[in-house]
């Protein structure tokens, strides 16, 4: 029996709608529930495109006995990020001083009235299981203990959000641009390009900054670099060497494994970068991937209505990339 979301128009909250939980949309029928019933929320964020949403969806969402939990302790909310990038901004940050770290799934269990008291990203079945049970009886037993650390939690998030709002100086120098650049310069990758982490993901403003800067002062160590690691993301598997266009990031440090969706936004700026590099150095190969990229986009992710489509889910017919491998 499907529930509230079969009701709803994005393709992320459809996809949800014959799950066993009782998910709700976002809005002040959820809100109301959680209040009179005096249960905790559920938050769940995602997008369709996103593959790790659907993995959890298939390990728990779909999974009768979590579902259950949910069902009988919580309200569960699910949102579209792409329709609600208001929410998952409050959420996201509450996630990423609590984790230090963030991403989608994005899933927080808040109080009735919505402040959050605990969240994270992908959750493997158990450990999701296990953390409703614990923060339910948390909730029965001690809610005092919920209540103090939402309060926190609030104050650090409204100082995060409050505006570092400083003096504009006369005019920026070449030295406090040089102490941005130096601390920054000392985690690049020398051997494969961006930096020295994984999973490596493209950063185009970054690339462009670096860009720009190198340019104007005349820091070829720099410049470079910047080529250095646009030759590595653009003759990796992050690049599409086939079809043309971008993948989200490469899981590995050689940008060798994409993350197999391919989001519009990232191809945007990705386009505008190669296009800034062919302008500072024309290299054929910058030439293509700028014209297979414009290609890519117009052929797959152009609408008919002339808008343009989002992203590309990284699944295929229930397999991660199932159309983008090939044997040389």
């Amino acid at each position: 029996m499907a529930n509230q979301l079969q009701f709803e128009n994005s393709p992320y909250l459809k996809q949800h709608a014959h799950n066993p939980v009782d998910w709700m949309p976002w809005g002040a029928e959820a809100l109301k529930k959680a209040k009179d019933e005096n249960k905790l929320i559920i938050v769940s964020i995602g997008y369709s495109a996103c593959h790790w949403c659907h993995v959890m969806e298939r390990e728990s969402f779909e999974n009768s006995a979590i579902a259950q939990t949910m069902n009988k302790f919580f309200v569960s909310i699910k949102i579209d990020r792409e329709e609600r990038p208001d929410i998952d901004q409050v959420y996201m940050l509450a996630v990423q001083l609590m984790t230090n770290a963030g991403g989608w799934p994005l899933n927080c269990i808040c109080l009735p009235d919505g402040r959050p008291i605990y969240g994270g990203t992908y959750f493997k079945p158990h450990d999701w299981q296990n953390i409703l049970l614990q923060i339910a009886q948390m909730w029965e037993e001690k809610p005092e203990v919920a209540l103090d650390y939402a309060n926190k939690l609030t104050s650090g998030i409204q100082r995060a959000e409050k505006l570092p709002i400083n003096p504009i100086p006369e005019q920026y120098t070449t030295k406090d641009l040089e102490e941005i650049i130096g601390p920054w310069s000392e985690t690049f990758d020398k051997k494969e390009g961006g930096y020295t982490r994984a999973p490596k993901f493209p950063l185009p403003n970054n690339w462009s900054f670096f860009l720009k800067y190198a340019v104007l002062t005349g820091d070829q160590a720099i410049l470079d670099h910047v080529h250095f690691t646009l030759k590595k993301i653009g003759s990796g598997g992050i690049y599409d060497q086939i079809g043309g266009g971008f993948a989200r990031y490469s899981v590995d440090h050689y940008w060798h494994i994409p993350h197999f969706e391919k989001m519009l936004y990232d191809n945007g700026q990705l386009l505008s970068l190669y296009a800034e590099a062919y302008q500072q150095n024309k290299d054929p190969f910058y030439k293509r991937i700028i014209e297979e990229t414009a290609i890519w986009i117009e052929r797959e992710m152009l609408a008919p209505n002339h808008g343009f489509y989002s992203a590309l889910d990284a699944d295929s017919e229930g397999i991660e990339g199932k159309y983008s491998f090939f044997k040389s």
